[in-house]
């Protein structure tokens, strides 16, 4: 692996990426019930510090992902342009001189609290998922609610994929949140206006 200077905390991301989905009525044309439901996602193309190697300590990497976690809270409130986020979920993709676990060192508690912070709080797990690829591998980012992980409403997902990332040597971050939950929700259960502290799971 060819070191790069480093630009970011200790980092070297080439390039961010953010995405936008605004839903405004189901795939059988039903029209939104109440306002669309917009989908964002914030992501960059990170060089992966343990590209090629065996790494028995991701220390670096999860300090690292603190003031990683800020800037994409700080990214995903100016794309938000003041709306409310009710559901979230994180992913990422390894290059292929990479393994698994070097995209789960940067999705840990560390990386995601300042995100909880940003969007006023959070009190359910975060959703995550991941894979190795290459540029264009797709990925689905799943979602859930942000205070309790058993609003049916909020089970979501969002597909995304970054054509030029990841390359060999680094590793794709993406975090997605959303306004609300799906549109016409039928399947009963919890409902959103209906959760107490008690309901979240960190």
């Amino acid at each position: 692996m060819s070191p790069r200077m480093p630009n970011f905390h200790g980092l070297h991301i080439r390039k961010w990426y953010e995405i936008q989905e605004e839903v405004l009525a189901t795939e059988a044309g039903r029209l939104a019930d109440g306002d669309p439901l917009v989908k964002i996602v914030v992501a960059a193309a990170i060089q992966n510090p343990h590209a090629g190697a065996f790494a028995e300590s991701f220390a670096e990497v999860i300090a690292a992902s603190e003031p990683l976690g800020i800037e994409f809270g700080r990214r995903l409130l100016a794309r938000l342009n003041g709306r409310s986020v009710q559901s979230y979920g994180k992913a990422a993709i390894v290059g292929a001189n990479g393994e698994y676990e070097n995209g789960n060192a940067f999705l840990t508690t560390a990386f995601a609290n300042p995100i909880r912070d940003a969007v006023g709080g959070a009190l359910a797990w975060v959703p995550s998922t991941g894979k190795r690829g290459g540029p264009g591998t797709e990925i689905d980012i799943p979602l859930a609610h942000k205070d309790a992980l058993y609003v049916r409403s909020h089970y979501d997902t969002i597909s995304v994929t970054f054509a030029d990332a990841p390359g060999p040597d680094e590793v794709v971050i993406a975090m997605a949140v959303a306004t609300r939950g799906r549109l016409h929700p039928r399947l009963g259960g919890l409902a959103a206006d209906e959760i107490s502290g008690k309901d979240g799971l960190r």
